[in-house]
């Protein structure tokens, strides 16, 4: 990552010729210097279209002469001419993370410690959990926390306090580090992209309780975890980042409970830096992933 302070530019639209050239040719046109590039062509499968372009280009904020307001007003006429989606963002502006959590610990104790080591360079202004458990420990480090119980008759008026509390936080992402309860569509729908689940890999395979025990008496030889963007469809959103680790006959249900806690962690840790970094462009239910 880069000490200066830059411009972040991610932008997707129909692939044509000249992309490149005319966004290229415009930040240099105002002594732009750019930092880091990223591009990919993604064609359609049956030959029937243009396909997408996927960009990312990092410029060094002070090498412009306007701030971030007119350069996102001087570049919206070619990112109309392209049929872009886009966005510009500051490095000097720090995302606010909300995080979910239930009585699983590992990924919340994980992403404070980034946070608290600056290896994850981000605010979190508060956390959320449906039980009581982690209050002592997320308030030691400063951060308030919100205890919504989610009970089966009252999990309309759950989920509408917990929009209540990310809104007020002014959050960018929802981060659930084990949050054991499903989103219902109408939050999901509010979020798009916004919102970031982890979860082992043994889905669909293996669904349901103690889904480590049912890969053990499988015999399963991987284990792993996906990270993906929460839509109303269950645990179906675009991925952003998966990682496995292979195991034996040797390993016990808790030696593989062990593994799976620590690859959950890495694999969240590892998407949501991803994202806050703006190197995930969704197309559809995909991804393009700029590492």
């Amino acid at each position: 990552m880069h000490r200066e302070r830059f411009y972040t530019l991610s932008a997707s639209c129909p692939d044509r010729v000249g992309i490149v050239a005319r966004v290229s040719g415009f930040i240099s046109a105002h002594q732009g210097w750019i930092l880091e590039t990223a591009f990919h062509s993604e064609q359609i499968d049956d030959g029937g279209g243009p396909g997408q372009y996927f960009m990312r280009i990092e410029i060094r904020a002070d090498s412009l002469p306007f701030m971030l307001s007119e350069l996102r007003e001087r570049f919206a006429p070619i990112a109309e001419e392209f049929e872009m989606e886009w966005k510009i963002t500051d490095s000097a502006v720090r995302k606010r993370v909300v995080i979910l959590v239930s009585q699983q610990e590992h990924c919340l104790y994980d992403l404070l410690a980034r946070w608290k080591s600056r290896e994850l360079d981000i605010e979190i202004p508060c956390v959320i959990s449906n039980h009581d458990t982690f209050r002592g420990f997320v308030e030691w480090h400063g951060i308030p926390f919100h205890h919504v119980p989610v009970s089966a008759d009252g999990r309309a008026s759950a989920y509408k306090e917990m929009r209540r509390i990310f809104e007020e936080a002014r959050g960018d992402v929802m981060v659930l580090a084990r949050y054991m309860q499903i989103l219902p569509p109408d939050l999901c729908e509010g979020y798009p992209g916004r919102i970031i689940n982890i979860h082992h890999s043994f889905l669909p395979s293996f669904v349901g309780a103690r889904p480590y025990h049912q890969a053990w008496v499988k015999g399963v030889k991987l284990i792993g975890a996906t990270c993906h963007y929460v839509t109303a469809e269950l645990d179906q959103g675009p991925i952003i980042e998966q990682d496995v680790i292979r195991i034996d006959h040797t390993d016990t249900v808790g030696d593989m409970v062990r593994y799976g806690k620590d690859i959950e962690k890495a694999v969240l840790a590892r998407g949501l830096r991803y994202h806050l970094e703006d190197r995930v462009l969704v197309y559809g239910n995909k991804t393009v992933v700029f590492r």
